[in-house]
This record gives C-alpha cells, structure tokens and sequence, in this order.
C-alpha cells in the first residue's frame, strides 16, 4: 500500500520522466529530480484519509541545502496556528501555513534529520480551518537508506 502511494504521490507532482528513481526502502522512497537539480527522500502517511500529504527531505546542491524538512499537510492548518513535529520523543515546532510546514532553519532541520535516523516514528499536528486537531502520522521504516540514497545522488550532481 506505501509502495502504491509513493507511485501515486508522484503521478501528482510532476511528469514522471522529470525524475528518477533512486529506490524505495521499506516505506520511504527516494528519487532525483534533474530540474534544479534537487534529490530528495519522500514518504505518505499512514492514515488513509491523508489526502495528497507528504514528507520530504531535500538535498538542492546548488543552493548548498541538504536535509531541508518539508511537510505536504493532509488538512489546510488554521493561520496562526501551531503545527507540531513529534519525532520518537523530541518534539519541533513548524513554521508554514496552509497545508505546507517546514523546519525553521538549518539548525532545525539538521537536528530533525539527526533525530530521524534513531527513532521509528513521526507524526505532525496541528489545528485545521475547522477548529479541529489532526495529526498526519508516518513510520520511519527505511527513512535512513532513502535520506543516504538522495544525498549520495545529489553529491555526484555538483
């Protein structure tokens, strides 16, 4: 079911021919993207109802970013809101709006990414534009192998 997710997941984001793919590890996939160039690792959440949501993290050579945290939210969040990463134990607080979050700075990211690779879980939350709390909740089975498989991609690229 992950599997056909990540398949569909990219059905919708762009012309399949515009990326490549690395590989899938368990439920995570990583693929490089030549527009940009861009390398990422990327998974779906495992509640069904999580329409079109994603997490992801890039690596853009070009920029000199590796390890960029992004979230695709199943829900619009609700302005001002709090959007919440819970890694295993540690918890982030998300800047973003509407249905995109990301880390608030390098730092963040790089303390996320650290935290990825030891814990087995991550889930998001926050408050939708109906006043209710929703959490999009992911297993970080081959979340390590698919961040390594995007990075090593990407530093051919240079």
């Amino acid at each position: 079911m992950i599997r056909m997710g990540l398949v569909l997941l990219l059905a919708l984001a762009a012309p399949l021919s515009a990326k490549e793919s690395l590989g899938v590890f368990e439920s995570w996939g990583a693929f490089r993207d030549e527009a940009g160039p861009r390398c990422y690792a990327i998974a779906v959440p495992r509640t069904a109802s999580a329409r079109q949501a994603y997490a992801s993290i890039a690596t853009w050579p070009r920029r000199n970013v590796r390890g960029q945290i992004h979230f695709r939210l199943s829900r619009e969040s609700r302005p001002g809101s709090a959007i919440t990463l819970r890694v295993g134990n540690e918890r982030f607080g998300l800047t973003g709006s509407g249905t995109n979050a990301w880390g608030a700075d390098r730092r963040m990211d790089a303390a996320i990414v650290a935290t990825l690779r030891s814990a087995n879980r991550l889930s998001v939350s926050a408050i939708d534009t109906s006043g209710r709390r929703f959490s999009d909740n992911y297993t970080l089975n081959g979340v390590a192998s698919a961040m390594d498989a995007a990075t090593v991609a990407c530093a051919r690229r240079r």
